[in-house]
């Protein structure tokens, strides 16, 4: 497989092209001034810098494909599929008022699932919070994650946390946290921690492209180029952060130049298509093992819903507008690949659907017939050994007066 090229590593040649729409140049250093940001636009892919290997007609390009089997990608599309029947049925389920919170990743499943299946066993996942779909594809048990969705007494945060902030060490999965880039500076110094002890992992550290406005992804970035950490910066520019386009987020024309500064080579991807986000994310973490440092990789994609279930994107963006980027759904063009390559027909869609909707149902059941946490629960795991003053006022809850259902 031929290696992609970094356009603003240190030394390299500049390239010759950003944003095909708007004759920006590249990401030469020398080159930048300051200005407004390029608006997130449909064709912003089809720039010569951006990775691409996922054709119009569902073939693929040679030259950038990852040669993944016909199981791998089959599996990948219905891990997708999942994620976008698990969205659905969660943004319903709010509605209903049986949980009280979701965030989703419609539109932005090739994304996450490319990304996280371009990861080795041995590497860790650092959420933001949409990346549920590359936890499940991790090995995070379905049920696992229903019951956090619930905050019910299997729900390993103990409901002490929102909805979707899931975690699971098993898979190599970290705990979500709402504060913007907080996972930043921990996805790098727990690869840094790996490196001093010659651990041969990799992290990847999920961001939205508002991240980059926070205190966390430089001090994060400028640690990862300064000491060499085996991190992939994974920025997720979905077009929005909340109601905050792409083009008042920054005067940068991309989000992946940010690496300039910090002596960290960005490579921009189109986030919609499966297999050049698997190439892109495969040659960072090959990289990163390889003792070369961090990477930066833009993934171009779009937000299709809502910030979360508590946002009205209404108020901010014209339905009408979101019907070029409904085209270039990352699960159409994925499907239009396997109905070239593999046959693939409209009953074995059913068929999956089928399946993902029995398996939901099935865990969704359980999750409502199990308990809520014990009062009890409010006081554990904060100590090993529960000090003197937080057994006293347990004892004091215990034994005070409850309002009429809150005797658990």
């Amino acid at each position: 497989m031929s290696s992609l090229p970094l356009p603003n590593a240190p030394g390299a040649a500049p390239a010759e092209a950003t944003h095909a729409h708007s004759g920006a140049p590249g990401l030469d250093p020398s080159s930048l001034s300051v200005g407004p940001a390029v608006a997130r636009h449909p064709g912003d892919t089809k720039a010569d810098d951006v990775v691409k290997v996922l054709r119009d007609d569902g073939t693929l390009d040679p030259r950038h494909d990852p040669k993944l089997s016909k199981e791998d990608v089959i599996a990948l599309y219905r891990a997708m599929v999942r994620t976008r029947v698990l969205d659905d049925r969660l943004v319903t389920l709010q509605r209903q008022g049986r949980i009280g919170f979701h965030i989703g990743s419609l539109g932005e499943e090739a994304a996450i699932l490319g990304s996280a299946y371009a990861l080795r066993q041995q590497d860790w996942l650092f959420p933001c919070y949409r990346e549920f779909g590359g936890a499940l594809w991790r090995g995070m048990p379905l049920q696992r994650y229903v019951d956090n969705m619930f905050g019910n007494q299997n729900d390993p945060a103990r409901g002490r946390q929102m909805p979707d902030h899931y975690c699971f060490r098993a898979a190599k999965v970290t705990s979500v946290s709402s504060p913007i880039g907080t996972q930043i500076p921990q996805a790098v110094g727990f690869g840094w921690a790996a490196k001093k002890k010659k651990d041969d992992l990799v992290t990847i550290v999920y961001l939205g492209e508002g991240a980059t406005s926070s205190n966390e992804f430089h001090n994060g970035m400028n640690f990862a180029g300064v000491f060499k950490t085996p991190t992939v910066f994974f920025v997720r520019n979905n077009g929005w952060a909340i109601s905050v386009p792409t083009e008042r987020q920054t005067a940068s024309r991309t989000f992946a130049e940010k690496g300039v500064a910090h002596g960290v080579p960005g490579v921009r991807v189109d986030g919609n298509d499966l297999f050049a986000v698997v190439k892109a994310t495969q040659e960072a973490v090959a990289r990163a093992a390889r003792g070369e440092g961090p990477t930066v990789i833009e993934a171009l994609t779009y937000r299709l819903s809502g910030h979360s279930t508590s946002d009205d994107p209404k108020a901010y963006r014209p339905d009408g507008t979101l019907e070029p980027w409904r085209a270039l759904d990352p699960l159409t063009r994925l499907r239009k690949h396997i109905a070239s390559a593999y046959g693939w027909t409209e009953a074995q869609d059913k068929e999956i659907e089928a399946e993902v909707d029995a398996e939901l149902k099935a865990a969704i059941q359980v999750a409502e017939k199990t308990p809520a946490p014990s009062l009890e629960s409010l006081f554990s795991e904060v100590y090993a050994e529960m000090p003197w003053h937080l057994r006293e006022q347990q004892a004091e809850l215990l034994a005070g007066p409850r309002a009429k259902g809150h005797g658990h």
